[in-house]
């Protein structure tokens, strides 16, 4: 979809009945009071706020026809302190009631450059409309977002939130597309029309060049399939850099479970499997368009895994190209296995970090909800994810990886099994300890593990409820922009 323009004033443009101001309500001794605005409020002053519906209760939002012609938005800020977190949300709370305005005006008080850009950022996130596939619906009319503000903002803020955006919406376009558009060969596909970038190269690797490299996951998860896997590689590399982040995505186009086969209504949804690779692939070319002074290289491991003759068998053991061997006992725990794969690949490069993004484990959604994702990181890369999530205002919680559950993994025939069936017991933290053991490290003697984190995104990854603060339903885009200031945190 195309973007609306996205403009910084500290003056009230001239706007069309088809626009709409927006103005934030504050808490004012119990009751609902207009917030500073730079908007002329002077048509509101004699309105009651409380006997129009208007409140303070966060994303809360009343309309105003004034009796100049003017509409109003008005859109509860809560009670508390106004924060960058609470701008973006209530901003795109404010864009998604304002439903088919062509201009809207956010005049949200902003004490600091951040809180505009917060403004300006989830004002554009919720602009989002995914209608490829409604014949009958068409796009949102919106076409241009002004925040107003006394600000100063850098020239190449502006830019590079629009750019981050741009390649959100991209990710958001791939995810919610039905599997019998995406697949292994399309969505690489897609990734080739997209990275001609200063600084990019690409790579899809086919069949041929999976098993000459010794892609076992990818290429095994995918033998079920008539549509063969692809391993996508996409490096960004920029003139002046100190720093190398590497990024793994798992790319499941479609998730039957495989021989595993799940039941009828939990396959439904699971197109979405692929969101990890579509989230770090979109990530890499963001942060090129941005031009940020880190190198990245990104692996998107994608397969699609069904049942069929020549399909994966439990039982089965294969033989990564790290010499490591896993027998599968799960042919629906398909996730872990590709994602060794760009694991092993991404530790050959030594780089200063790695991260892996997956929509891994149903237990994640049971332990954390629909909100939240799973982090696990080992000592040097915590802090790096944990400070990048809360900049991003997305939510994390640390996971630990709990070491008596790691003996789950133990097989009799090969070097680990890839699921204990039958055994819930701390489902998100056994996957991540299977991604564990194929992290490398710095050094020969493999004393020192490299900064790894694994984000387990299963339940966020997307919105099938109500909608809330930027985010409509369908794919959500979590830990994109989480993704972006971790590369910042590298710079």
């Amino acid at each position: 979809m195309t973007l609306p323009k996205l403009s910084i004033s500290n003056k009230t443009p001239s706007i069309s009945k088809a626009s709409a101001y927006v103005v934030g309500v504050i808490e004012k001794s119990g009751k609902p009071a207009l917030a500073e605005s730079l908007v002329d409020t002077a048509p509101l002053h004699l309105i009651d706020l409380s006997a129009i519906g208007a409140g303070f209760k966060k994303e809360s939002t009343a309309k105003v026809f004034a009796t100049d012609g003017s509409i109003y938005l008005l859109v509860g800020l809560g009670d508390g302190e106004i924060s960058v977190n609470l701008l973006r949300d209530t901003s795109g709370a404010a864009v998604r009631a304002l439903g088919d305005f062509k201009d809207v005006v956010i005049g949200l008080p902003t004490s600091s450059p951040e809180d505009a850009l917060a403004s300006a950022e989830g004002a554009l996130i919720a602009s989002y409309e995914y209608v490829a596939y409604k014949g009958s619906k068409k796009p949102k009319a919106l076409s241009s977002i002004t925040v107003l503000t006394h600000q100063k903002l850098a020239p190449s803020a502006l830019a590079d939130t629009t750019a981050m955006i741009e390649s959100m919406h991209a990710l958001r376009d791939l995810v919610n597309m039905p599997p019998n558009d995406l697949y292994p060969q399309s969505m690489a596909a897609s990734f080739v029309k997209v990275s001609k970038i200063a600084g990019v190269t690409i790579e899809v690797w086919d069949e041929k060049r999976l098993a000459t490299e010794k892609m076992v996951g990818v290429l095994n998860v995918g033998k079920g399939s008539t549509r063969p896997p692809r391993l996508v590689k996409i490096e960004y590399k920029p003139k002046a850099h100190k720093k190398h982040l590497a990024l793994v995505g798992k790319g499941i186009t479609f998730d039957s479970g495989g021989l595993t086969l799940k039941p009828g209504t939990g396959m439904l949804g699971m197109k979405y499997d692929m969101t990890g690779a579509a989230t770090v692939g979109h990530a890499i070319l963001a942060i090129a368009k941005m031009k940020l002074a880190v190198k990245v290289t990104a692996y998107l491991c994608i397969s699609e895994n069904l049942p069929s003759g020549s399909a994966m068998r439990p039982n089965d053991v294969i033989t990564y190209r790290n010499g490591k061997t896993v027998e599968v006992t799960n042919t629906d725990a398909e996730g872990r296995l590709v994602l060794a794969d760009g694991l092993i690949l991404a530790s050959e490069q030594k780089p200063d970090l790695i991260v892996d993004v997956a929509t891994l484990t149903g237990a994640a959604r049971v332990a954390l909800g629909t909100r939240y994702t799973g982090l696990f990181a080992n000592e040097g890369a915590l802090d790096i994810l944990q400070d990048a999530a809360k900049k991003a205002g997305e939510l994390v919680w640390h996971m630990p990886l709990a070491e008596e559950l790691r003996a789950l993994l133990n097989s009799e025939t090969a070097d680990l099994i890839n699921s204990k069936l039958g055994d819930p017991s701390g489902g998100m933290i056994v996957g991540a300890h299977f991604l564990n053991e194929f992290v490398g490290s710095t050094d020969k003697a493999g004393k020192h593990q490299i900064p790894w984190a694994h984000l387990d995104i299963a339940g966020p990854a997307s919105n099938d409820g109500a909608p809330y603060g930027y985010l409509g339903k369908g794919a959500t885009g979590v830990m994109f922009r989480t993704l972006i200031e971790t590369a910042r945190a590298l710079v």
